[in-house]
């Protein structure tokens, strides 16, 4: 067998596989969607978001899964009667159900810079995407990570304080009356609630310091007899087992100097990734402080704030294992933005950008899936135990990862389908594209005389 033989027999392996889950998931998805055209345009959405290359924007959402117009999925999200919400709890006992219990839920958010200011939520803020303050959209998401794997499982658009200072901006942006701010740690509280209503059954929790700071979502999790290790910032108040009352970052003169322990908190694409670690009794036994130290900078320092419940018995090493598995949603975002578009959409309006991220969230969930069933089935790659040793000759193979099993997909349907076949198609598009294109410039350039008058 030709290593191109062997290459189309693992694409079609893998489809057929993926063929089985995503009808999986197409049923329980199916009480969503009273009418059956509006479950087809669902299902053919979430297709067309798993091919790579093919943006948000519902022109060309349409044209990859051979609609002649936008206009149904256009109206999928703006129009039609479904529940967005109830799409987002099925892709979450789909996770669920493949990625098994005892995980850790992982609350983060990440930004969409936005030009403008008539999109749902936009703003001048902080967002990691860009690294400073921008004009854009902050969304806060949850993510449940297990042995086996971890998807995005929730998320809700943060709206600044501001917006609710001018309603009718609110109802322009399709914003319900009832709509109230809420922090991000009040969102995390809200996705962590529905999520442990519904079943999912984590053993901890973790998020940086934004959800750390956050009293009540970390009583939440106390109440409910859940484990946390949440990022603190520096100047966070604890009292120590010592019965004195200290910010964290004083709490280093308590560390003595064989009090570092040098563990790593997860394996990162070049190698584990190593600190020194400080572990620190507070005045209640289930309370701890966890101190992170880098080793080349050793004044770059973490803190952390630790519950364990009564019923846990666990080891630092256990600690900075859910205080890495942080990493999981970042990787989450990457994945979810390149692949399926979480990002992509220039939707505007609140509800269809709920719609979209819902779609966009289970699209996602198959790829994620589909690379933790097949981690499952893989061996470990060869990995050095010690830096002096030559490489063997085979290092074998890492597992399939979202991107690539995305690129195994595309394969499988592309020799399925021969380019050539489908030309008028493509140029019916293009000829419609470049029509509605000329007639919203004329708009457009109407307007601003308008304005200019």
């Amino acid at each position: 067998m030709t290593q191109f033989d062997q290459g189309t027999a693992c694409s079609a392996t893998i489809a057929g596989g993926f063929e089985a889950r995503f009808a999986e998931l197409a049923d329980l998805l199916a009480a969503v969607f009273s009418r059956r055209d509006l479950r087809s345009n669902a299902m053919a959405y979430v297709r067309a978001l798993l091919m790579p290359g093919v943006s948000g924007n519902c022109w060309a959402l349409a044209q990859a899964v051979g609609h002649e117009r936008p206009y149904r999925l256009q109206h999928l999200l703006s129009g039609a009667v479904w529940d967005e919400d109830a799409v987002r709890d099925a892709v979450r006992a789909y996770v669920a159900r493949h990625l098994g219990e005892g995980g850790v839920l992982i609350f983060d958010e990440t930004g969409d810079l936005k030009k403008g200011q008539a999109t749902a939520g936009v703003g001048r803020q902080y967002t990691g995407t860009a690294g400073r303050i921008e004009n854009a959209i902050v969304a806060v998401y949850a993510s449940y990570a297990t042995v086996h794997g971890h998807a995005l499982i929730d998320r809700e658009l943060y709206v600044q304080r501001e917006w609710f200072a001018d309603p009718d901006r609110m109802r322009r942006a399709g914003f319900e009356a009832g709509h109230a701010f809420a922090t991000k740690g009040q969102i995390a509280r809200d996705q962590a609630r529905r999520a442990l209503d519904a079943g999912l059954d984590p053993a901890w929790a973790t998020g940086d310091e934004v959800y750390g700071r956050s009293t009540e979502l970390r009583e939440l999790f106390e109440q409910r007899g859940i484990g946390y290790v949440f990022a603190i910032g520096r100047d966070f108040q604890l009292t120590t087992s010592g019965r004195v009352k200290i910010r964290a970052d004083q709490a280093i003169g308590l560390v003595e100097p064989r009090g570092w322990n040098r563990r790593s908190c997860g394996n990162g694409s070049k190698g584990r990734r190593l600190y020194d670690w400080a572990w620190i009794a507070t005045a209640c036994p289930r309370h701890h402080l966890l101190i992170r130290r880098n080793i080349s900078d050793p004044s770059e320092l973490a803190f952390y704030i630790a519950y364990v419940p009564d019923r846990y018995v666990c080891s630092l090493t256990d600690l900075i294992k859910v205080a890495g598995s942080r990493w999981a949603i970042e990787e989450d975002f990457q994945d979810a933005k390149q692949a399926v578009g979480l990002d992509g959409t220039q939707v505007r309006g609140y509800r269809a950008w709920k719609r979209h991220t819902a779609l966009a969230l289970a699209a996602y969930a198959l790829l994620a899936v589909a690379s933790a069933l097949a981690k499952a089935a893989h061996p470990l790659p060869v990995l050095p135990d010690d830096p002096d040793r030559q490489a063997p000759a085979d290092c074998g193979m890492t597992a399939l990862t979202v991107p690539e099993i995305q690129r195994l997909l595309a394969t499988a349907s592309a020799q399925r389908i021969p380019a050539i076949q489908d030309i008028e198609f493509h140029l019916a598009w293009s000829n419609w594209r470049r029509r509605h294109q000329a007639r919203a410039r004329w708009h457009h350039y109407r307007t601003r005389l308008a304005l200019t008058a």
